[in-house]
């Protein structure tokens, strides 16, 4: 997998709904696809991201081939308190990528 991007409010009062934004640089392919040389290209696709906020999930999702590469998420929450977002995305072969963002909350 390549390069993450998330996008989560730098500072939050307590309460306050707040958006995050997830996107992840991955081809997706969905193993139904002939390369150049007439040989199927395998499978790759990523089947969960989890999103944790303070340690605790928050947010999961699971994908199936028919999703675009590059997939994006956006969702909400509520912030409680300061601390560590944390995004992981797994693909099939197990592999994963992670990132983090801190919020401050007052």
């Amino acid at each position: 997998m390549t390069k993450a991007l998330v996008s989560v409010p730098k500072t939050a009062r307590r309460g306050d709904i707040i958006d995050i934004r997830a996107m992840i640089a991955h081809p997706m392919e969905t193993g139904y696809r002939m390369g150049p040389n007439g040989v199927e290209i395998p499978r790759r696709i990523i089947t969960r991201f989890v999103c944790t906020y303070g340690g605790e999930e928050v947010f999961f999702a699971e994908f199936f081939p028919a999703v675009s590469a590059n997939p994006f998420v956006s969702f909400s929450l509520i912030a409680s308190a300061s601390g560590t977002v944390g995004f992981e995305w797994t693909d099939d072969q197990g592999q994963t990528e992670s990132a983090s963002a801190e919020i401050v909350v007052t």
